[in-house]
């Protein structure tokens, strides 16, 4: 099976794609350094780095499944109020029809925030795929059930050439705890108690002591953990575009390291990212944890 990806980022589609065994001939991005990066890690495929607006589909390779991941700044509620870009970035939805109207692949898979079923033209988009003959799936699936040691909640929408929408029997696996990536051996660490440390900070670490002990998360922002702490037992909360996830360690604390975000989004240790941190970071925060992809590749295709 061929594949192509569209919003290609990091790779966390093409990577689980690859895992399962599909050929990936393919993939587009408008930002250079993730083509860069992408081009790294799969350099037995094509790149263009383009607005996919303006994509001549003539030029891409034929395939059997398009996977899309379009931005999700216009629908996330982690991009704060509404803001003039978002309607952009909201649209990049429609090239996913533009491409699928001139390649008609079997396949089509959708990856992007739950709250992309709320967009206002949503079920327009969908009437304009129904059109081009495809049956919506759409499942709200968490990244933990897959075997990530990270609970983030995404909408996977498959798109068939059949009558009825697929059913997929997706995997239900154990559920992996932040412990299993983090190192206290590594990173800057800085003693907890400074005097530039905000008071909702040294509040949130008390609160995360007194439930938790010496050794929790403490994110540095959010409702939940983010005035609690959260145990080392349980999968983190979902990886971000900055860095939000402090580790505690007694009196020192610090935050997560780059090779940790890649653990935690369930990449392979020797998957290429950025050596900048902050580059890094924020590629990993807006990629699909590869598991997922692969899973849902592989349920598709024992039900097609």
């Amino acid at each position: 099976m061929k594949a192509i990806d569209l919003f290609a980022g990091l790779g966390g589609n093409s990577e689980g794609a690859r895992q399962a065994g599909v050929s990936v001939v393919w993939a587009a991005n408008h930002w250079q350094p993730a083509v860069d990066v992408h081009a790294a890690n799969h350099p037995g495929t094509s790149h263009i780095c383009q607005d996919l607006h303006q994509a001549d589909w003539t030029q891409v390779p034929m395939h059997d499944l398009l996977m899309a991941s379009p931005a999700c700044q216009g629908h996330t509620p982690a991009r704060g109020k509404e803001r003039p870009h978002h309607d952009a970035t909201r649209s990049t939805a429609w090239a996913v029809v533009d491409a699928a109207e001139f390649h008609r692949p079997t396949f089509v898979m959708i990856e992007n925030v739950p709250e992309f079923a709320k967009w206002q033209l949503y079920q327009p988009w969908c009437a304009a795929m129904s059109a081009l003959g495809y049956a919506l799936a759409p499942m709200i699936l968490d990244a933990a059930d897959f075997g990530v040691p990270q609970h983030r909640r995404r909408i996977f929408i498959i798109g068939t050439r059949t009558k009825h929408p697929v059913e997929l029997r997706l995997p239900q696996l154990e559920h992996l705890p932040a412990s299993s990536f983090i190192n206290f051996d590594e990173g800057a660490w800085t003693p907890v108690e400074q005097s530039k440390r905000s008071p909702k900070t040294l509040a949130r670490i008390a609160a995360g002591r007194k439930r938790y002990g010496t050794r929790f998360l403490a994110p540095y922002y959010g409702s939940g953990s983010g005035k609690t702490g959260r145990c080392l037992s349980r999968p983190i909360g979902a990886i971000t575009t900055r860095d939000r996830w402090s580790v505690i360690d007694g009196d020192r604390m610090r935050m997560l390291t780059r090779n940790e975000c890649r653990a935690a989004m369930a990449f392979p240790d020797t998957y290429q990212i950025p050596d900048n941190h902050r580059l890094a970071v924020h590629m990993l925060g807006n990629a699909v944890p590869p598991p997922m992809t692969k899973g849902v590749i592989e349920a598709l295709l024992k039900a097609a």
